[in-house]
């Protein structure tokens, strides 16, 4: 399309008006004639078909008819009617009007072929249609209105203002013939001819006015080829710029500090998926490239040794590693868990976080300039300007969906070069999400648990099963396990969350009496302190029962606590049912998750018990957590704006996703800068499409 013309605002457009424009920018965000255009439909009604009046069944279907009107009348009583008799060869019905009759009167034309369409009641063995749409057949023949016929987004202020369907269908026609002459093809000619495309302008053509389900079928495929093929070709040039651009430190060696550990200071023999990431991992820090890798790995599978494996080989190199954590409970964590690990090498670990006192945070920063300090354990405290290393040669973030991206360049800017940078999560995420947010990434997947644990049994239970739940417990303390108990916390109603924590505080309280039982509290209102007590204890062994919200949800590890117990459970999300869950199964016996709800329960919270208690595979639960809330939800706001799509959905259109994966992958290795002639208009789309942001406001 001719770019300049195409971004005229919508004002100028033949049957718009300031009035009209306003509504349609506040509404709908058409700003110009290229919005319009992109303005897809959401459904179309099947108008293929022309029904004769002895063909109508009482379904209330919408149908269309050709016949003509032989009789118009007022019908006065209980609501005035305008009735008229409408015919065709083979029998009658009414078409009845309850409001705006004086019109409707004027315009009609006696015993003229007309073309009616609406819905169908049947009274009194008669058919009638209530405000039928109605066009004069020879128009409706005319008229570029296909057989199927979109139906557009909209919403109840533009519906009251009179810009209905069928306003914004006319505006579409009016737009149309002006800019058929303005259309030109977005994707090269080996893609169009090897995938069998339709051509651009045919696809915009069918996609607002199908000539038949074949095409429409054809012209939906090719947009969501070309929406999902730029953004994959977008993610895929990011990556290989970054390969080539951003220069890493090369690690060329595995020295002593690795070797000695990997040999003597292992605790116990790495998985084989361990061995495999750890490859992929040495073979990035090997290179001359930046390392930008995401390691996924479900609860409990290994993410933290291959962390300490990676460090070590900065380490050995020369150069200093840094480990940040989202929050102070799971960054002290990771501090005592490699301090332990690290007790017999001769490697210098310190923590820093917000309480962290100002005397030591100075020894902290002076070891860290003079290099003395190896590694450094933290929370955001970590990006302070004041945090200074002499050369930091890898970061590692852990559960990253919870930092923003510039949270994560302040510690690219530590150095002269960037750091490796390894982004691990226990969120699995979808292979098709991570497709397509996580596209300039590369990513390592950790799919198998240590030998030895056991797989946790999950069960769904009533409020009404809450005494034979508490026996199950007293057994489980019985043989020296520990249990959680947990109740949801959602965010707008903190003080109901926290009457429902203290009430089943109390009653656990009664139900588990001292001095026989210890019970540990924690929730967000507490003091960092105090939590932090109270964690400990549970830690340690002293009580029995941590009772707590989602506060714990990441991160706490104690191998001894064997039952999870989550309340309310159907006002959780999936992957926070999985998070919780992992909390148990860290130690060598056989743990349990009680999934407690109320006997009213919607088809999704369903959905999502069921999930829960047929399987463990995070990826499987992360598959279904997509299908239930879209992807927009599951990345956060800080991702979503990669899928504001229009056209393509990437659960839906998953197959359509990988095959334009690859054929963006393709293009970039055989012509990595677009400068062949064939891609010359890939090239040219791809650099308009940077200038404006958004997809469709170019891809035209």
């Amino acid at each position: 399309m001719n770019p300049t013309f195409l971004q005229t605002p919508i004002d100028y457009l033949k049957g718009v008006g300031p009035n009209r424009a306003d509504m349609l920018r506040t509404e709908l965000g058409i700003h110009t004639f290229q919005d319009l255009i992109h303005l897809f439909p959401h459904r179309y009604i099947d108008r293929t078909r022309y029904y004769k009046v002895s063909e109508l069944q009482q379904t209330n279907a919408e149908v269309q008819i050709i016949g003509k009107i032989t009789h118009l009348k007022m019908v006065e009583g209980k609501g005035r009617r305008l009735v008229a008799t409408f015919k065709d060869d083979t029998g009658q019905m009414e078409l009845v009007w309850f409001r705006g009759h004086k019109w409707i009167k004027e315009s009609i034309k006696l015993n003229v072929p007309y073309v009616i369409f609406g819905k169908t009641n049947y009274y009194s063995g008669k058919y009638s249609m209530p405000h039928p749409e109605m066009e004069p057949l020879a128009e409706h023949e005319k008229s570029l209105r296909s057989a199927m016929q979109p139906v557009y987004p909209s919403t109840e202020k533009l519906t009251n203002k009179g810009i209905t369907n069928k306003v914004i269908n006319g505006l579409m026609q009016t737009l149309f013939l002006e800019a058929k002459n303005h259309l030109f093809e977005s994707l090269s000619k080996p893609i169009i001819s090897e995938l069998k495309l339709m051509p651009k302008n045919e696809a915009i053509f069918n996609i607002h006015f199908p000539q038949s389900q074949a095409k429409l079928s054809r012209a939906q495929y090719r947009l969501k080829f070309e929406e999902l093929f730029y953004i994959q070709l977008q993610l895929a040039r990011k990556n290989m710029a970054h390969k080539s651009k951003i220069k890493g430190y090369p690690f060329e060696k595995v020295g002593p500090i690795f070797t000695d550990f990997y040999n003597n200071h292992l605790p116990f023999e790495l998985t084989g998926a361990q061995k495999r990431v750890l490859k992929e991992i040495r073979a990035d820090l090997g290179s001359n490239a930046q390392m930008n890798r995401l390691l996924q790995g479900d609860v409990g599978s290994g993410k933290t040794i291959v962390a300490l494996l990676s460090m070590l080989i900065a380490l050995d190199n020369g150069f200093q590693a840094c480990l940040m954590a989202p929050t102070a409970i799971l960054a002290v964590q990771h501090y005592n868990g490699l301090l332990e690990l690290c007790k017999n090498l001769n490697t210098s670990i310190s923590l820093l976080q917000g309480s962290t006192k100002t005397s030591e945070r100075k020894i902290i920063h002076e070891n860290l300039e003079n290099g003395s300090l190896s590694i450094l354990i933290g929370t955001h405290a970590l990006l302070e300007d004041k945090v200074k290393f002499k050369n930091l040669g890898l970061a590692i973030i852990d559960e990253q969906h919870r930092f923003g991206v510039k949270q994560r360049s302040k510690l690219w800017h530590k150095n002269e070069y960037p750091p490796h940078v390894l982004v691990m999560t226990a969120t699995p995420i979808p292979r098709t999400l991570a497709m397509t947010v996580y596209g300039d990434l590369d990513v390592s997947v950790i799919d198998e648990l240590p030998p030895g644990r056991k797989s946790i049994k999950t069960v769904h239970r009533y409020d009404a099963n809450r005494l034979k739940v508490f026996a199950f417990i007293r057994d489980e303390i019985k043989k020296g396990r520990q249990v959680y108990i947990v109740y949801p916390l959602i965010q707008e109603s903190e003080a109901m969350d926290y009457k429902d924590l203290m009430d089943g505080y109390e009653s656990i309280s009664r139900e588990f009496p001292k001095p026989n039982y210890q019970i540990s509290i924690v929730h967000g209102q507490m003091k960092p302190a105090d939590k932090d007590y109270e964690m400990e204890r549970f830690v340690k062994g002293e009580t029995q029962i941590m009772v707590a919200t989602t506060v714990i949800e990441v991160g706490v590890n104690v191998p001894n606590a064997s039952v999870m117990i989550i309340e309310s459970a159907e006002r959780f999300g999936l992957s926070q049912l999985h998070q919780l869950r992992g909390r148990v199964g860290r130690g060598a016996e056989q743990s349990y998750c009680i999934l407690m709800t109320s006997f009213k329960l919607s088809s999704d919270s369903k959905t999502r018990l069921e999930t829960m208690t047929r399987t463990n595979d995070g990826f499987e639960i992360a598959e279904v957590d997509l299908k239930l809330r879209g992807p927009g939800d599951i990345m956060g706001t800080q991702q979503s704006g990669v899928l504001n799509l229009k056209i393509a959905d990437i659960i839906r259109d998953n197959d359509i996703l990988k095959i334009a994966r690859n054929e963006a992958w393709k293009v970039l290795k055989d012509d990595p800068t677009l400068l062949k002639e064939e891609n010359r208009i890939i090239k040219f789309v791809y650099t308009q499409l940077m200038k404006f942001k958004n997809i469709w406001s170019f891809i035209s």
